[in-house]
């Protein structure tokens, strides 16, 4: 039985069958981060998967004040790997409540996805929505950087990098062309025993992987695709890739990032979804209609593109998102869906010729997005535009990068900034807050912290740049 399939009683006989010695305590934070604490494995019982473990709320970000800091962690048994970078533990992730009512967290991440799966079964259109997920990310052999009173800078060093090109004792020669990483072979691609030890440990640990490989961008950009799984235990895996990828590439010396837009002029890392809802077996968008879909896939399609900018909010939550949502890079900055066409937001696969496969892709977010939130999100979007009737409009079937300007009047772009996102959160959010999956503090809250925290810290910096453009004025 995989690890992945046991119930408390089967994952507390795993740690006797192991001679597992420490219980690994994980949960995400309200921004996607992961947290964790270390039990001994003796006081893991069947009853604490229950009653869980308490912690301190108050320290993580955006949630409880001081005076009301004590929660509990709930762990999963469904969830739980042996950790092949930690000594003898057992990780599993938790779910976080309110110790005196025992109620799930309204902000807790993975409680809004599980709301997220109730309310679709309540509606009745669907029992499952399937997220599939082409992760992209750099590994840099070396980073830096520092903000400080008198001096701001970072500096990234990859031995794949097209600026090494000219560098003694760098590859020989063999860096990737400016923009032509796009499946090389070794020597050039350097990363592939990378890459290939980060899919071997994700499949050991139960999750199927579609394959990976080198992307577009010079400098160390990868991609690995996962299987699609329902909402809750996709988001689970994108957290599980995230830790293994970053120990990888640690374990080689090097670093990773899902950062967007980690190199100026190149292109950024995406976190592509693919898209399908099922009831009873039964797969709910195929269709004889445009790109084989159903009458139903494309209202769900018109319900993401009519809330598209306040999703974005969620799904490219950082201010670097909006330095990859640009023309020329391969982003989807433009509100549309296409057949094949990957200039437009929504794209229709064409290998999805079987009725099982038939989904499309959101190609809009990015990897740095709490994954419960955004995936909750974009469910929630669909279903408003099943129930509503959406209509999509027409499809894009051009490039969207080369129109004309008269081609290019109707189009509608992605927002041009985090703040715009959240301002177009602000004023419609109605549909997150069907079945009390998104409650209003939620909103508030995130929408609090990202103007706040992070948009006006960013407005409140010079730029190096500022100072090639401005010194001499």
């Amino acid at each position: 039985m995989s690890e992945t399939q046991l119930s408390p009683r089967e994952a507390i006989a795993l740690c006797r069958q192991r001679e597992i010695r420490a219980i690994d305590l994980r949960f995400t934070d309200f921004c996607g981060s992961q947290r964790h604490f270390t039990i001994p494995a003796d006081r893991l019982t069947e009853e604490s998967f229950e009653h869980g473990f308490s912690f301190d709320g108050s320290s993580m970000r955006g949630w409880q004040a001081i005076h009301e800091s004590d929660m509990l962690i709930v762990p999963e048994s469904q969830t739980c790997f042996v950790d092949p970078f930690m000594k003898s533990t057992l990780a599993l992730l938790c779910n976080v409540k309110d110790p005196v009512t025992h109620q799930t967290y309204p902000r807790d991440p993975r409680n809004i996805a599980r709301k997220a799966e109730n309310y679709m079964l309540s509606t009745g259109i669907a029992d499952r929505a399937l997220f599939g997920a082409e992760a992209e990310f750099f590994i840099f052999d070396s980073v830096r950087f520092d903000q400080r009173e008198h001096e701001g800078y970072y500096y990234i060093d990859s031995v794949e990098g097209q600026w090494n090109r000219g560098t003694p004792g760098r590859l020989g020669g063999n860096q990737i062309r400016h923009r032509e990483g796009y499946l090389p072979m070794p020597p050039v691609d350097t990363l592939q025993n990378l890459r290939t030890d980060i899919m071997l440990l994700l499949d050991d640990s139960g999750i199927k992987t579609e394959g990976q490989h080198h992307e577009v961008a010079s400098g160390g950009q990868c991609e690995i695709d996962l299987r699609h799984d329902t909402l809750v235990s996709m988001s689970d895996k994108l957290l599980r890739l995230k830790y293994i990828v970053r120990n990888v590439a640690a374990q080689y010396g090097k670093t990773a990032t899902f950062m967007p837009k980690p190199i100026w002029n190149d292109n950024g890392s995406g976190l592509h979804m693919t898209l399908s809802l099922c009831k009873d077996e039964r797969p709910l968008f195929a269709g004889s209609g445009y790109g084989g879909l159903s009458e139903l896939a494309m209202f769900a399609m018109g319900g993401i593109l009519q809330h598209a900018s306040a999703l974005l909010a969620f799904c490219c939550p950082t201010t670097n998102s909006y330095k990859r949502l640009t023309p020329g890079f391969e982003a989807p900055v433009n509100l549309s869906y296409s057949y094949r066409n990957r200039s437009a937001a929504i794209r229709i696969p064409a290998n999805s010729g079987e009725e099982s496969r038939r989904r499309f892709e959101f190609r809009c977010p990015d990897a740095a997005c709490n994954p419960y939130l955004a995936m909750s999100a974009i469910l929630m979007a669909m279903l408003d535009g099943i129930q509503n009737r959406m209509n999509p409009g027409r499809p894009q079937d051009k490039d969207l990068y080369d129109l004309a300007p008269e081609e290019r009047a109707g189009l509608i772009c992605t927002p041009p900034s985090l703040d715009a996102a959240l301002t177009a959160l602000e004023n419609d959010h109605d549909f997150l807050l069907r079945g009390d999956v998104f409650t209003p503090d939620v909103i508030e809250r995130w929408i609090q912290h990202k103007r706040y925290d992070e948009v006006n810290e960013i407005n409140r910096r010079p730029h190096p740049y500022e100072f090639a453009m401005y010194f001499d004025c």
